[in-house]
């Protein structure tokens, strides 16, 4: 145990750089505009397309939009894998704690084997779980969500930074 605590307290790295406020204004922009595009669509055409764990994928598409987890085929696929993963434990077990932790874990395996790790998605098996939805969620909102999000974010990325966003597909 103490070999444990001894470990927290070594390495103390410094904190990283703080952002400008440029980028900052910048990120909390897109978020905003993002997060407004989807849930205005979804409010105009009355459909879900709006998941919790979108919050988060506009923390890293417009905070460190530089990042493999924030590119697209990272974002959409990740989210698509991850809602498909809480989807078939749902359906194949049931809303049992050891049938989300199954599907947390498969999401996790799922992303890495793809190469499409976005970490706001490991949390939609938890959506799912709680909200217990059918089928059509793996549409609306998981990919209609997710590409909206995208589309967003490259529109968005390209008109603001000097740097090409995305960085691969």
């Amino acid at each position: 145990m103490q070999a444990l605590i001894r470990k927290f307290n070594q390495n103390q790295a410094l904190l990283p750089p703080k952002a400008s406020n440029k980028v900052i204004l910048l990120a909390w922009l897109g978020g905003f505009l993002a997060i407004a595009t989807v849930a205005g669509l979804a409010e105009g055409i009355t459909a879900p397309l709006v998941l919790g764990s979108f919050g988060a994928s506009c923390v890293l598409v417009f905070g460190f939009p530089d990042s493999p987890f924030s590119q697209p085929r990272n974002v959409i696929a990740g989210h698509v894998l991850s809602s498909l993963s809480g989807l078939v434990f749902m359906t194949l077990c049931g809303p049992h704690w050891w049938s989300v932790a199954l599907a947390v874990g498969t999401a996790i395996a799922a992303m890495m084997f793809t190469r499409t790790v976005h970490p706001p998605a490991g949390s939609n098996p938890v959506i799912i779980y709680l909200m217990q939805p059918g089928w059509s969620f793996l549409l609306n909102p998981t990919l209609t969500g997710a590409a909206l999000l995208v589309l967003v974010a490259l529109a968005y990325n390209n008109l603001t930074r000097k740097e090409r966003y995305p960085k691969y597909w």
